[in-house]
């Protein structure tokens, strides 16, 4: 398990066909309304869709993203409502940046997209409902399918480890949710629907759609090895891990550190520590970095005595490891023990690994 700090509601961000209460940040929050999952940012982060707009490696467009998800990741912890209303915000802000970049049929297509990634869910947006020709009736039937199956996916998301009679509940509403839609759209609606979604695009695909990792904010404090920065380590893959000293749950995982240390960096991983306390002691530099030797790291340890680290990551727990590209995005994230109970999160996070060293 883990230390867990200001702990609030989130989840991995990913694309999906069906919505559920797993999807950070919905465009609509009330119960009475259903959600409509904001895949925008994270399209706009995917090579695939890169290369589609012509944006590949442009570094207007990695300025843009920087900018966005300095916010957008942190925004991960808010409650929902206000996860909604800064993605809103931050979609807004995207888009106005691209138009001076990207040619009306292009920002046509990103909406494309968008509207793939969403599936049935983007036919309850106002301005689609309408463009398609739906009327009030039918789009009340549709909500309400779509409102029935995201309580189930709310209250599944409250209990610990799952239920597993609950999932087939939800699978079933899911399952229902499609027919009833799918029942109510009339010749006219699916021959709208074909304009308004474009040529097919694979969005469930997709694997980059994380934001780009925060640059470490350097407290003038480390322990372990020399600084560094992550702008420095681009090219490499990078684990970032959030420990406190004293935290036992951190003390399970540093025998995975110093073997990643050991064993990875040849074939290009760079290791690094940011340490934010949680004790008194552990807001001593010198008690940290008496710590850190007695450990034998031999990787870089950021000392993060005000916890600016630990806020701008939007970070909730000790431990936490962060597994970044080449390229300096976020790819995935493991919270607490490795080995918790059984778990396989070094085993999982060196698969990643390995594809991630594959890539270009």
């Amino acid at each position: 398990m883990g230390c867990m700090r200001f702990l609030k509601p989130f989840c991995v961000f990913a694309l999906a066909v069906v919505s559920s209460a797993a999807n950070v940040a919905m465009s609509q929050t009330g119960e009475s309304e259903p959600m409509i999952p904001q895949n925008l940012l994270k399209l706009i982060h995917s090579p695939e869709v890169q290369r589609e707009l012509g944006l590949a490696d442009d570094e207007r467009l990695a300025t843009i993203l920087r900018d966005i998800d300095a916010v957008w990741w942190p925004a991960r912890i808010l409650p929902e409502d206000k996860q909604v209303a800064t993605v809103r915000d931050l979609e807004v802000k995207l888009m106005d940046a691209l138009k001076p970049m990207l040619s009306e049929t292009k920002l046509k297509r990103l909406r494309q997209m968008e509207v793939q990634s969403q599936s049935t869910r983007a036919l309850l947006r106002p301005e689609n409902a309408k463009l398609i020709g739906l009327d009030e009736k039918q789009l009340r039937t549709m909500k309400d399918a779509c409102v029935a199956t995201d309580a189930l996916a709310r209250k599944l998301q409250t209990i610990p480890g799952g239920d597993p009679e609950l999932q087939k509940e939800l699978q079933a509403a899911q399952e229902e949710e499609l027919r009833v839609i799918n029942g109510l759209l009339t010749a006219a609606n699916r021959l709208a629907i074909g304009k308004l979604v474009g040529e097919p695009f694979d969005t469930k695909s997709l694997q980059r759609i994380y934001p780009l990792a925060p640059e470490l904010k350097d407290s003038g404090e480390w322990a372990g090895v020399e600084r560094t920065s992550l702008k420095a380590e681009q090219g490499k893959v990078v684990l970032v891990h959030f420990y406190a000293f004293q935290c036992h749950n951190c003390v399970a995982n540093f025998g995975h550190y110093n073997r990643w240390q050991s064993a990875l960096t040849q074939k290009g991983v760079r290791v690094i520590g940011i340490q934010t306390p949680e004790t008194r002691a552990e807001r001593d530099p010198g008690l940290v970095r008496a710590a850190a030797a007695e450990q034998g790291f031999a990787f870089p340890v950021l000392i993060d005595l005000e916890n600016t680290n630990w806020t701008a990551w939007g970070n909730t727990m000790w431990p936490t490891v962060y597994v970044i590209d080449k390229k300096g995005y976020i790819r995935f994230w493991w919270q607490g023990e490795l080995n918790w109970q059984g778990a396989t999160g070094d085993k999982a996070i060196e698969k990643l690994i390995d594809d991630l060293l594959a890539e270009e």
